[in-house]
C-alpha cells in the first residue's frame, strides 16, 4: 500500500512498535537478550488478552476523503 512521506501515523505496526517500546523497553538496560525478552513477551501476551479491533483510526483525517488528491513525488 502506498503511503505518504511524513505518514507514519497511517501505518498500523509504527503504534504497535511504539506501544511496545513505550511500556516493555523504557528506562530498561538488559544484559541478555533472553532477558530482554521477559517483558516484551509479557506485553505481548497482555496486549493480546486485551485487544479490540482498531476504528475510527484519524477519522478526521482530509487523507481519509476520497477526494483528497494525492502528491506523489
Amino acid at each position: 500500500m502506498f503511503l505518504p512521506s511524513n505518514s507514519s501515523w497511517l501505518n498500523w505496526i509504527e503504534a504497535e512498535f511504539a506501544a511496545l517500546r513505550y511500556f516493555a523497553l523504557n528506562g530498561t538496560d538488559h544484559q541478555s537478550h533472553p532477558e530482554q525478552d521477559t517483558p516484551v513477551g509479557d506485553y505481548i501476551r497482555w496486549h493480546d488478552k486485551h485487544a479490540r479491533p482498531q476504528t475510527g483510526y484519524a477519522t478526521n483525517s482530509k487523507i481519509r476523503h476520497a477526494d483528497h488528491p494525492f502528491k506523489v513525488a
